[in-house]
């Protein structure tokens, strides 16, 4: 029976010829979605470039053109993109502005996260009851593992997403899996988000909203945009790498005695994720990104910071995306009900708590998107109301970065607690 088992050898083995493929892929997608020709716009409308940035990687790897398990590109991007991103998306973080909308806009926002928190544990729960297999496994494969990674995502976006994958450990086919529900599910309740923008009036009537503060609003964030936005010089971008990339090296150089010594002395928190050197990173680069919002950095925000970590992200996101194998997203096509489950209840917090404070439907879209989609789908479903409300759907989502991947960690826990043993 020798050689009854052959490991398929990848036609493309040179690492620096793999990075150069994935980054022709992101190319290839942002450059196709931004077409104006009307059948590429409706392929993207009904596949969205992130499922694409995670899909074609994938189909790379599961072809065997490249070898995703075993390149180190992907911890490469883990470990440098991850923290940057974080980093230079919290140093915008808006504390005074977050304060100004405690009030509904604030309070649609937690109860968005109360629900994604609350959510998860009652979908897995629910599930169990009927189908425990679903929401089962063992080790590498314990469902929770993967639906706290999604977790992540719906509490702050696709970076959370990924530290609590390094955290929590899922198998990468789990992972797979994990991932089409989030794309299918998240985007179906965006697109009923932005369905509900162009009925504000009639839906604003349903909740007997007053929105002369969402109107007041969009004045002030005009002006504000209009007043500090400027175009990026050289030293802005080195200003931001070496922001990003030395807070990174910090928070690794930080993260690594505090890990070891955990585990050494404090073992049986490793249950908790306190001994993993990957939580330290994370924890560490969050904390100087809103460090860094309190001092002059936050204003290379208007220079496009932001940005800068989108890109970072989406690099991140392409070294994900070859570690699947795209033959095990419908290995279990029972994690969608769960998905459905959690995103309905997640749905219903905010509707009886906007019912009851009578918020505009802006705040109960944004809030949402803030903890589901992260920056990129609240800033286009802000964009939805009016372009003026953006950095509204910004600022709620860069604290959802900020608490994103702690807030996931917590629901994945609640998660292991009703999991089937």
């Amino acid at each position: 029976m020798q050689n009854a088992i052959r490991e398929v050898t990848p036609i493309i083995t040179d690492q620096a010829a793999v990075f150069g493929l994935l980054m022709s892929v992101l190319g290839l997608v942002f450059f196709t979605s931004s077409l104006k020709n009307n059948y590429v716009q409706k392929f993207y409308g009904v596949i969205p470039p992130l499922l694409m940035c995670y899909f074609i990687p994938g189909l790379l790897n599961s072809f065997h053109i490249i070898d995703g398990e075993n390149s180190p590109l992907a911890s490469i991007g883990s470990r440098y993109f991850l923290p940057a991103c974080l980093i230079l998306f919290t140093l915008n973080l808006d504390l005074k502005e977050m304060w100004n909308l405690r009030k509904r806009a604030g309070l649609m926002f937690f109860a968005g996260l109360i629900g994604i928190i609350l959510g998860g544990p009652i979908a897995v729960w629910i599930v169990s009851l009927v189908a425990p297999g679903v929401v089962a496994g063992t080790g590498p494969d314990e469902v929770w593992r993967g639906l706290g990674a999604l977790a992540g995502s719906w509490i702050g976006g696709s970076a959370n997403q990924v530290a609590l994958r390094e955290i929590l450990q899922p198998s990468p086919k789990l992972f797979s899996s994990i991932i089409a529900v989030d794309v299918f599910v998240a985007y179906i309740w965006m697109a009923i988000l932005l369905y509900g923008a162009s009925k504000v009036k009639l839906l604003d009537s349903f909740f007997k909203a007053d929105s002369s503060d969402v109107d007041a609003l969009t004045v002030r964030m005009d002006a504000q945009s209009k007043a500090h936005s400027r175009p990026a010089e050289t030293k802005d971008y080195i200003l931001m790498l070496a922001l990003a990339l030395g807070g990174t090296g910090l928070s690794s150089f930080l993260s690594a005695p505090i890990a070891v010594y955990m585990a050494n002395n404090y073992p049986q928190l490793e249950k908790f994720s306190l001994t993993n050197g990957f939580f330290w990173l994370i924890l560490f680069a969050t904390i100087i990104g809103i460090c860094l919002s309190f001092t002059p950095a936050r204003k290379l925000e208007h220079a496009g910071a932001s940005k800068i970590g989108t890109a970072l992200l989406y690099m991140l996101i392409v070294t994900i995306g070859m570690q699947m194998d795209i033959t095990a997203i419908l290995d279990n096509p029972g994690l969608f009900l769960v998905g459905i489950i959690w995103i309905s209840f997640h749905a219903m917090v905010l509707i009886i708590v906007g019912k009851l404070i009578k918020a505009p439907f802006f705040y109960l879209a944004v809030g949402s998107m803030a903890n589901v989609g992260g920056v990129a789908s609240a800033t286009v479903t802000a964009a939805a109301f009016h372009p003026s409300l953006i950095s509204v759907g910004v600022i709620l989502a860069v604290f959802s970065y900020a608490v994103g991947t702690y807030a996931g960690w917590f629901t994945a826990l609640l998660m292991q607690l009703v999991a089937p043993i």
